[in-house]
């Protein structure tokens, strides 16, 4: 096989040494460029240490790309041990060869408390832009392919973090990055992070030891927010998916509903949540009339008797259970939305939540009285079931703005809550996919594709974490079908974008 170079970054943990020493020791390995802080004396011939600002900035990646002098380079994204499994480095390079990859990636074993467990990853698609997709530690780029796309689209961008994100973007348009799946590696876990309590989303991690060196730093951080939507509207424009912030008017609604506003509540057995979830409706106060449809996806438990109850004390309540037994959360959503009680505007609540206050199905709607909007977002605070603020608290996704959000979104996993719609908009796009994951995010793709989205960033919705939550305490392998299903609505977005620019032109 053809020698390359391995990127490695220096840790002061015990681990490097054993990480640092199994390339060096290799025949397929010509060179190890260690990136360190400082702190790195080591010398060898086969060591090149470079001192750099981080991990993953634009400058990181000028400086190292020049000392690359192979046909392939192993770049190891975190600070991590890693323990090559058997021919792994072979394997790599065989693979990037036959299929002339720009970049491979692997699956990996994981160790953690000792315990040894499989970590598959995803498959790379067009769609697979956002800044959180996961590759694993180890990414074998082409040296070839990496000079080629920079030659065509300019060298990494003068970033501190998202550096990384650029250079494979770039190379995926020149050549394929290519998921080996294959347990090539095994990553052991040397230093234990703190886990969240149990349903606590994964975003709220907090670590017991502190930031590792290289480390990113928090997702929330606002100026690694822009970084990465720098990165990824450049992409967007190299592609011919971006779009401009010209916007349709949103269609004028339907004169005949009955009630101004509809409060739209999927369900099935959740008979310890669902009263709150409807009474908290029932306690809105507004200018204009609304209801509450809550949709009995055939529970078994004592939610149905809860709900035939409440509507039997409220005429607001509107008690829907769908004859079909085929319906995901989305196809829930159709079966309000599409119906005769729905209002001029579908505002969502989830069967485990509650709305923060009174004033929140006026403030939603007075929204869209405000402006031509065919969707509106709000923010909500994680709470548990004592409605105590859980980390990191307000989830207000600042990222968006209404220049540029419609692009933005395309690199993110979610754009906040509760979600409302302009319900004859909603209809003439066909409704929501009828999945349970994700299907809130495809409309709200397709609906941005051609009109505007309204914002409110105070916290209006409270979004309750406990052992129920159907994305609480997610294997592996759930997690990347939901990771994949997002990234296939992101390809069908973007091919979608590109042939709405072409028709423009």
């Amino acid at each position: 096989m053809k020698p390359i170079s391995v990127v490695l970054p220096f840790s002061p943990e015990p681990y490097f040494d054993a990480t640092l020493n199994q390339f060096l020791n290799s025949p397929a390995v010509e060179a190890v460029v260690v990136l360190h802080d400082g702190r790195f004396a080591q010398k060898s011939k086969k060591l090149q240490p470079l001192k750099v600002d981080s991990l993953t900035s634009g400058k990181t990646f000028h400086s190292l790309i020049g000392k690359i002098a192979t046909p392939y380079f192993l770049f190891i994204n975190q600070s991590a041990h890693v323990e090559l499994n058997q021919f792994a480095l072979e394997r790599f390079v065989g693979i990037a060869e036959q299929t002339g990859a720009g970049m491979t990636y692997a699956d990996y074993y994981e160790v953690k408390s000792g315990v040894r467990s499989e970590h598959p990853v995803n498959d790379y698609q067009f769609g697979s832009i956002r800044d959180g997709f996961e590759f694993g530690a180890l990414m074998l780029f082409s040296t070839m392919c990496v000079k080629t796309a920079m030659k065509k689209f300019g060298r990494v961008e003068n970033v501190q973090r998202a550096g990384l994100y650029d250079l494979r973007l770039k190379v995926s348009i020149v050549a394929p990055l290519f998921h080996i799946q294959e347990y090539l590696y095994t990553k052991v876990e040397s230093d234990v992070r703190g886990y969240p309590p149990q349903g606590v989303l994964r975003t709220s991690l907090r670590e017991k030891s502190g930031e590792k060196l290289f480390d990113y730093v928090d997702p929330r951080n606002q100026q690694v927010q822009k970084e990465m939507e720098l990165v990824a509207t450049k992409h967007l424009k190299r592609v011919g998916a971006y779009l401009k912030p010209k916007f349709k008017k949103a269609p004028k609604l339907d004169a005949a509903s009955s009630v101004e506003a509809s409060v739209v509540i999927p369900v099935r057995n959740r008979e310890n949540t669902i009263a709150d979830a409807v009474n908290s409706v029932l306690r809105q106060e507004t200018k204009f009339s609304f209801n509450v449809i809550v949709v009995d996806n055939h529970s078994t438990d004592a939610t149905t008797k809860i709900l035939r109850d409440l509507s039997k004390k409220s005429e607001k309540v509107v008690h829907l259970i769908p004859q079909r037994k085929d319906l995901g959360i989305g196809g829930c959503w159709n079966e309000a939305v599409f119906s005769a009680h729905c209002g001029r505007y579908a505002v969502q609540l989830d069967s485990d939540d509650i709305y923060s206050g009174e004033e929140t199905l006026q403030t939603v709607v007075d929204v869209f009285h405000k402006g031509a909007f065919a969707m509106v977002i709000g923010s909500y605070r994680l709470v548990n079931m004592k409605l105590e603020e859980l980390p990191p608290g307000i989830i207000d996704h600042k990222e968006w703005t209404p220049d540029n959000g419609r692009n933005n979104a395309l690199r993110i996993n979610g754009l906040g809550a509760p979600r409302a719609f302009n319900t004859a908009l909603l209809r003439s796009v066909g409704g929501l996919p009828n999945t349970s994951y994700g299907e809130d995010y495809a409309v709200a793709l397709r609906l941005s594709r051609e009109y505007q989205i309204g914002r409110i960033y105070d916290p209006i919705y409270l979004c309750r974490r406990w052992e129920g939550n159907t994305d609480a305490a997610l294997s592996i392998d759930k997690a990347n079908r939901h990771d994949h299903y997002k990234d296939q609505i992101r390809t069908i977005e973007l091919f979608a974008r590109q042939q709405f620019n072409r028709r423009k032109k």
